[in-house]
């Protein structure tokens, strides 16, 4: 396992499905739809298959202590992940994977775990950015209360190239992304549980200005729906390709969105558009 770019990948358009769904505290419900909808995507000819953040449990954090799991050994719900991602013979990201951390049972990270079309884990990344969040008549929420906050950058080796991992609330902080992007990133993945509230006003924008300035694409499943009385997420999981141009999205509803992500293109754009050859140091 490694959490460095080893560009011992040649890179080539790839097919991309974002899965959305909405999940609650039941995790076999969970992950049964995702194995569905993941399936379903393989199927259409997906060689990568993307889910959202908190994809197995998302509720209150006394249940989600009863499903951690250490990584990279894992537990029964990276077992399943792993044998459908080699069943499936596709690349899987596991978007918000609930891992334990050492020496204290009550806390927990927040990371993206990156299996290839072996079932092996190929990249762990934690989320560096906690949502604390108080927003009048919105989402009140204390991420950090529970979790951990990650201190690194990582890449990963993909059919792609090389891709760039993120987790939801990081997408408001650009120079995470501009890091991944000197790292030889070409896409990005946003898997995220955006609220309700700040989706309708900030998603769109935000994975667009990231996508643009970046020149890469941007590959966000999501959560969608009510999971409880004082919590919804947004949907509208969508892939932007690197002209900041909406390639596909899927508003609502369980399901998933499918498609190619070609390093061809940032390589155009990236010529046409030097920006990122253009930045200079300043004081």
């Amino acid at each position: 396992m490694s959490d460095a770019c080893d560009n011992n990948v040649i890179p080539r358009a790839t097919q991309v499905a974002v899965v959305q769904h909405s999940a609650g505290t039941d995790v076999e419900h969970n992950l049964s739809t995702l194995e569905t909808l993941s399936t379903q995507a393989a199927g259409e000819g997906a060689q990568l298959i993307t889910w959202a953040e908190a994809f197995a449990y998302l509720g209150r954090h006394d249940g989600k202590k009863e499903i951690l799991e250490p990584l990279p050994d894992g537990g029964p719900i990276l077992k399943r992940c792993q044998a459908l991602a080699a069943k499936l013979n596709c690349d899987l990201l596991l978007g918000g994977f609930h891992e334990a951390m050492p020496g204290d049972p009550d806390r927990c990270y927040n990371t993206s775990v990156y299996l290839n079309s072996l079932g092996e884990i190929t990249a762990t990344y934690r989320k560096i950015h906690l949502f604390d969040v108080s927003i009048p008549n919105g989402p009140q929420l204390m991420e950090s209360k529970q979790t951990g906050p990650g201190d690194k950058a990582v890449c990963v080796d993909s059919p792609m190239g090389t891709l760039g991992l993120t987790v939801c609330y990081d997408v408001r902080f650009p120079a995470l992304y501009q890091r991944l992007v000197a790292m030889g990133a070409v896409a990005l993945t946003v898997p995220s549980a955006f609220t309700a509230t700040t989706g309708a006003a900030h998603w769109h924008a935000l994975l667009r200005a990231r996508a643009i300035e970046s020149q890469s694409y941007v590959i966000a499943p999501a959560q969608h729906g009510a999971h409880s009385a004082n919590r919804a997420s947004y949907g509208h999981s969508i892939i932007i390709d690197p002209w900041g141009e909406v390639i596909a999205e899927l508003p609502e509803g369980d399901g998933y969105a499918i498609a190619e992500v070609d390093p061809a293109r940032v390589a155009d754009i990236r010529r046409q558009v030097p920006s990122l050859a253009n930045q200079r140091p300043f004081t």
